[in-house]
């Protein structure tokens, strides 16, 4: 609060006459007015539809006949007012369509008077009129620092200790890290919102809570639309193979969830490979491991057809992401949405332009996790180093990554793994993606309980005989795909 009231400070003493304050929390902007105003023994007042125009702190009482609850007649019983007070005006932008009371926002900002007085607008949202944008100065309040929201936890903690006969709420350190983590970009009351409905149910906080603040928060900062909270993050161990990848990314953990190290803090990777190979599936155990809520834009849902509303969708959906931190953003199959076919009017280079300056100018701790399928498709300025951590390939899995692949989507569905001879199954499938080998599994179990029978080795190996796998159907553009990547990208695997 002190640092508001001091920015707020600065403003007014450059004279600027009509301020803008984007903000949800009204009544804590309203306190760091009234504390400033009472600081500088400054008269204040306020104006709502519903109230019209009240006097507060000092000065002379208002004496009208107007109708000061009609925003124009308030405004413009504020222009012709001679004493350096401050008028607050709360919700003023359902009325900015009217010219009149535009010209009297103009009238207020523009006067040279020494004593005249200074506007203050207040609203979650309030977009200027052109003629008025470089009259205005805007500023925000701050988001709660770490200590502070740890502070707002322990606020609620005790309430509910107090409620509860003395019982204590039962949490731990790295619980307790990770919450505070969770909850920035949010303000001090959505904040205190959150903590207290991870309390108030079983007077515990643990790590089944985590998945729950993260839906409260995307819930409450009312992200639909092109971005989209997945709600599901995989293991690691239900990722066949990718050790290398699985290294990097335990390397830089910890860089990532470390404070003030904006500079050095991982950015993200790019996924490229073969299709089916678990490129998608990788991007979603990032979030499983790293403890971190899972956000997917869909490049698809972005484009519009209006000349800018595309552009403006990915900024808008890139400042979601930015107020979600920390967070793993993952973009799938990225060439899509960027490849310049030269039939999109140049909508696809505007789009990679705002990509790029948000990649390059973020400071929030948001790790991109990009796949694709045609990297030769991407544009050189995306996978350079600087924009993006590390180029990954992900192959078509070798016999023991097979092995490790049919573990896993055996014991999915509950099949005793000791009954299947894994190595016999590995050589079979040469040539096979992990998407193919599941499929290859399913297919086994329907089979099987087509006929009555318990699925065994024998309908699995009828499964892949079955199956003409993409890496031969496909041959010569996977080939083209592997050579273009042996000299170009890590290995995930």
């Amino acid at each position: 609060m002190k640092n508001d009231i001091h920015d707020l400070g600065l403003v007014l003493d450059s004279r600027v006459r009509l301020i803008v304050i984007e903000s949800w929390e009204e009544l804590r902007v309203l306190e760091a007015i009234a504390t400033l105003a009472v600081k500088r023994s400054q008269t204040w007042y306020t104006w709502n539809q519903v109230e019209g125009l009240q006097r507060l702190g000092f000065g002379t009482a208002i004496d009208s006949a107007e109708d000061l609850g009609d925003p124009e007649q308030a405004l413009d019983y504020v222009r012709r007012q001679r004493e350096p007070a401050l008028f607050v005006f709360c919700d003023l932008h359902p009325f900015m369509q009217s010219p009149r009371l535009v010209r009297l926002l103009k009238m207020i900002a523009m006067d040279p008077a020494e004593q005249a007085p200074t506007l203050l607008l207040v609203s979650h949202e309030l977009p200027l009129p052109a003629e008025l944008r470089r009259l205005a100065a805007r500023i925000s309040l701050s988001m709660p620092s770490d200590e502070q929201l740890a502070a707002i936890i322990r606020e609620e903690a005790a309430r509910w200790t107090e409620r509860n006969q003395g019982r204590r709420v039962r949490t731990d350190s790295r619980t307790l890290e990770q919450v505070v983590r969770n909850l920035r970009g949010v303000t001090h009351e959505e904040a205190r919102l959150l903590a207290r409905k991870l309390i108030v149910d079983d007077g515990a906080i643990t790590q089944e809570d985590l998945p729950v603040l993260n839906r409260a928060k995307f819930s409450l900062l009312d992200m639909q639309g092109v971005l989209s909270f997945e709600q599901d993050t995989a293991r690691f161990a239900d990722v066949g193979g990718l050790a290398q990848f699985k290294r990097w990314l335990a390397d830089r953990q910890a860089a990532f969830n470390r404070p003030g190290a904006a500079a050095d803090m991982p950015k993200g990777v790019l996924l490229a490979g073969v299709q089916g190979s678990g490129k998608s599936l990788a991007a979603r155990a990032v979030a499983g491991l790293w403890g971190l809520p899972l956000l997917r834009l869909d490049f698809a849902a972005l484009y519009n057809k209006y000349i800018g509303e595309t552009e403006k969708n990915l900024r808008e959906a890139l400042t979601m992401a930015d107020a979600m931190e920390p967070c793993v953003l993952w973009i799938d199959e990225i060439e899509k949405g960027l490849a310049d076919d030269g039939a999109d009017q140049g909508v696809s280079r505007r789009v990679l332009g705002t990509l790029l300056t948000w990649m390059a100018e973020r400071r929030s701790r948001v790790f991109l996790v990009a796949t694709a399928n045609n990297v030769m498709q991407l544009p050189p300025e995306l996978i350079r180093k600087g924009r993006l951590d590390e180029l990954f390939f992900v192959d078509l899995p070798d016999a023991r990554v097979r092995e490790d692949i049919f573990r896993i989507h055996l014991g999915s569905r509950e099949l005793p793994v000791e009954r299947f001879d894994l190595t016999a199954l590995a050589v079979a499938s040469e040539g096979f993606a992990g998407a193919e080998i599941e499929q290859a599994v399913v297919s086994a179990v329907y089979s099987a309980a087509a006929r009555q029978e318990e699925a065994g080795q024998a309908h699995v190996l009828a499964a892949l005989s079955e199956t003409s796998p993409l890496s031969v159907v496909m041959a010569e553009r996977i080939q083209a795909l592997r050579d273009w990547a042996r000299h170009r990208a890590v290995m995930a695997d």
